[in-house]
């Protein structure tokens, strides 16, 4: 059975945090492979309307660029609506029958997974593998692989507003991304 782990997110921009939670689990539980999932519609956030999808997914291939283990699924760009995860799981179940997947979220989702859609059923097709995140807890009521990595406090939206507001977001990400952020004008340079 492949061991696959999949970390979802809008990646607008992929950064350095993205790959090194991804490089930690994959040691810690000795997966296979780490599949990123970029998301159309998250249900439980407003995706901001910064990039189109096809700069999204330019990044996402030029951040993973150089680890044959890291993947791109874009199976929640292919459905219109909010991705649900349950929905996406079954689909890659029935899909991939012979893998076993481990769903990586950080500790502000681990909080919110009394609020999942159809979490019961979700937890019969993922095991859950929690990692921390600055201000939030990982402490909750469901099986949840907790995996302590080292934590850089990085987000999307933090090297947003630095790029916008002319700041450097040097080592906040893989180079090849800044420069092509650049190249491309995108989030206000």
């Amino acid at each position: 059975m492949k061991r696959i782990g999949i970390l979802g997110g809008t990646f607008d921009p992929p950064h350095n945090g993205h790959l090194l939670i991804a490089n930690e689990v994959m040691s810690a539980l000795q997966l296979d492979e780490i599949w990123f999932m970029p998301n159309q519609e998250p249900p439980h956030k407003k995706k901001p309307d910064t990039v189109k999808n096809e700069n999204r997914l330019q990044m996402l291939k030029l951040a993973l660029q150089g680890n044959e283990q890291f993947k791109i699924e874009t199976i929640e760009w292919e459905r219109k609506g909010p991705s649900f995860t349950f929905d996406t799981m079954k689909i890659l179940s029935l899909k991939y029958p012979k893998h076993g997947f481990y769903f990586i979220i950080g500790a502000d989702m681990i909080e919110y997974l009394p609020k999942w859609h159809k979490i019961d059923e979700l937890l019969e097709l993922v095991k859950f593998v929690g990692v921390d995140r600055p201000s939030y807890s990982h402490e909750t009521g469901y099986p949840v692989l907790y995996i302590d990595i080292p934590t850089i406090d990085v987000s999307s939206s933090l090297i947003r507003e630095r790029l916008k507001s002319g700041k450097s977001a040097r080592y906040l990400l893989p180079e090849p991304v800044l420069h092509y952020i650049k190249e491309n004008h995108l989030y206000g340079t």
